[in-house]
């Protein structure tokens, strides 16, 4: 099914435009919000995007390091969210609200006149389980650690991560410019202590690739297996 051309609905207002490791993570146990992190869209509203469940600045994605096509996509995909309660087990283009990402970009991309080529972005999907006995917020850390190493590269568009179910499996993603920006994001210490964490807080764990192709203008999408 992940291997079928994706349309665009054109029924998306474009008015509406506006690693992978912490699978176990909930919402309760995100970082309290700072000081700092309130100012963050009063300061730098152009040039900073907040793209992942973390608002420190550490954390943002820096526009000016990206070109336009990567901007108008990091921005579309804020509005990413699970279009299903079991995205843990299900197929991953199911798991979330493509249509709406997708629809956005393709209104944006009219809206502004810009050309918009067919090009592919490279996408990491971390699925896991844990035991009831796992200490959520040390996973927690080590996940924020992780990711604001991620971000340095300046090539992670987009990190989500979900809630474990009732048998404590969960979903986590990044979706990244490109595979290139991967590598050093992850060589980083908080991304090695996260994976030695996963011997012993994850009952098990699971990384796949996917290659996510937008086509020109932005006006179909597919999601495929990843092939070196």
């Amino acid at each position: 099914m992940e291997k079928l051309l994706r349309v665009i609905s054109p029924q998306i207002s474009a008015s509406r435009f506006p690693l992978n490791l912490s699978a176990a993570t909930t919402r309760s146990d995100l970082p309290t919000l700072k000081h700092e992190d309130l100012e963050v869209q009063a300061t730098a509203p152009d040039d900073l995007l907040v793209v992942s469940p973390y608002t420190s600045r550490a954390h943002l994605l820096d526009l000016n390091l990206l070109n336009h096509a990567q901007i108008l996509l990091a921005k579309a995909l804020t509005i990413l969210s699970p279009s299903t309660q079991a995205y843990a087990t299900s197929p991953y283009i199911n798991s979330f609200n493509w249509e709406s990402v997708f629809g956005l970009l393709a209104a944006r991309v009219k809206a502004e006149g810009f050309v918009w080529r067919e090009q592919f972005f490279y996408v990491i999907i971390f699925r896991s389980q844990v035991p009831a006995s796992t200490d959520r917020g040390d996973l927690a850390v080590l996940d924020a650690k992780a990711h604001a190493e991620a971000m340095a590269s300046g090539g992670l568009l987009k990190y989500w991560f979900g809630t474990p179910d009732a048998d404590g499996r969960n979903l986590a993603t990044c979706i990244w410019r490109r595979r290139e920006d991967a590598q050093p994001g992850s060589s980083g210490e908080g991304h090695k202590a996260a994976m030695r964490a996963t011997i012993n807080m994850y009952t098990e764990w699971q990384v796949e690739r996917r290659k996510l192709i937008v086509g020109d203008n932005a006006e179909t999408w597919n999601i495929l297996p990843w092939t070196d």
